[in-house]
């Protein structure tokens, strides 16, 4: 039987996988809109103008970054994706952020 937690957990990674999918599918609209600029200015934009700080972080393709920014408190959230060179792109945008940490299921379950 599925378990609330269990379908948590697939919620979470699935969220994740979205966002992540996200990033990397918006990421050559994000440049040529030009929502781009050195790496230190776009976060200091992003604490000063919307009190967002780095969530998560990981590899994306050719050495890029992907970042998540997220104001705990305003719920506003921002993807980003640095290049090796320090140019970054605001990927995508929002609101209702939350912050999740859930274990994924163990293999024996039914998931």
């Amino acid at each position: 039987m599925i378990t609330f937690d269990k379908l948590r957990r697939i919620l979470v990674i699935a969220i994740i996988a979205a966002l992540m999918i996200a990033a990397m599918a918006f990421a050559a609209s994000a440049q040529s809109m030009r929502n781009c600029a050195p790496r230190d200015i776009v976060i200091q934009r992003l604490a000063n103008g919307f009190g967002e700080t780095r969530q998560s972080m990981g590899l994306g393709a050719n050495n890029s970054v992907v970042e998540v920014f997220a104001s705990l408190e305003s719920g506003t959230w921002s993807i980003t994706m640095t290049s090796p060179s320090g140019l970054m792109c605001l990927v995508a945008t929002g609101q209702a952020f939350e912050a999740l940490a859930e274990a994924l299921p163990l293999k024996d379950d039914d998931a």
